[in-house]
């Protein structure tokens, strides 16, 4: 059933109502209705760095065991990558990105790339830009560049480039957002964008706008909760003001492959996991 459809439906039922049996009529016609449900819940391993400073090899186990099929990571401690590699065979999960730091772009990207195959990611992600890279048009069409030549590396290697956004995105120069205008300045098949949604709404745009300007421009998306305005307080998946159904059921249109739960400073790791995976697990849309 289309959109078109679906309001024509809706309608004549709602100016109907008072008609025998409608109320089961409703209800049988919405249990009819498909709905959907992520297939594969992906984890940002720095919701669990405390733990991984301690035990990768325990960490990582847990995290499959709570039932996440794919992870992010964001460091490997000091764990060659052969060694990543066979951690995450052993505990049937793969792990299609890493979050990286410009520096390794701009010194060590041949290395790091040739590592990042052995792995097995699909994507490298710059995590966050030093702040000298996006503070005028100029330098951010000097970062869209760069991004733009590592990109084309990065394809000898069958593995993509790209970027998640903070807040500080968001903010104009000269009446533009600096998210927008790395948008202009890239080409979809150089670089994805990985929308981090509790920073996007907590720099005051809503996602689904960006879905629709820019459709199929993100493959990845972290999954992170936020509390009402104005502190916008972190918080567990499922637990905050964000509006997952509506987001979930537009990541065709948006090109989203990988959604991967993150908590930047949990009081409880293992909980907020837990948490989080068992509502999106649960979640219908």
């Amino acid at each position: 059933m289309d959109r078109r459809t679906f309001v024509r439906t809706t309608g004549a039922l709602g100016g109907a109502a008072i008609v025998p049996g409608l109320p089961q009529a409703r209800a049988a016609w919405a249990a009819m209705v498909p709905r959907d449900r992520l297939d594969r819940i992906g984890l940002q391993l720095y919701t669990v760095r405390s733990l991984m400073q301690v035990s990768v090899e325990k960490t990582l186990a847990q995290v499959a065991d709570v039932g996440y099929k794919e992870v992010e990571f964001a460091g490997y401690f000091n764990r060659p990558p052969r060694a990543i590699k066979q951690l995450l065979d052993d505990n049937s999960i793969s792990s299609p990105s890493a979050h990286i730091g410009m520096d390794i772009v701009r010194g060590r990207w041949s290395r790091s790339l040739a590592d990042a195959a052995e792995i097995g990611h699909k994507y490298l992600v710059i995590a966050s830009p030093p702040a000298s890279d996006i503070d005028s048009i100029e330098s951010i069409k000097r970062l869209a560049d760069t991004l733009g030549k590592a990109a084309d590396d990065a394809k000898e290697y069958k593995i993509k480039l790209a970027y998640h956004n903070h807040d500080d995105e968001f903010r104009l120069l000269n009446g533009r957002r600096i998210y927008d205008l790395l948008l202009e300045n890239t080409k979809p098949a150089q670089l994805g964008m990985e929308m981090d949604v509790y920073w996007m709404v907590k720099g005051g745009v809503d996602p689904l706008t960006y879905f629709v300007k820019w459709p199929d421009r993100f493959p990845m998306l972290h999954v992170k909760d936020a509390g009402p305005p104005p502190t916008f307080q972190m918080t567990d998946v499922g637990k905050g003001t964000i509006d997952w159904k509506a987001i979930f059921s537009r990541r065709k249109e948006a090109g989203v492959k990988h959604f991967f739960v993150e908590f930047d400073d949990p009081p409880d790791p293992m909980a907020t996991i837990k948490a989080s995976y068992n509502y999106l697990k649960n979640l219908e849309f």
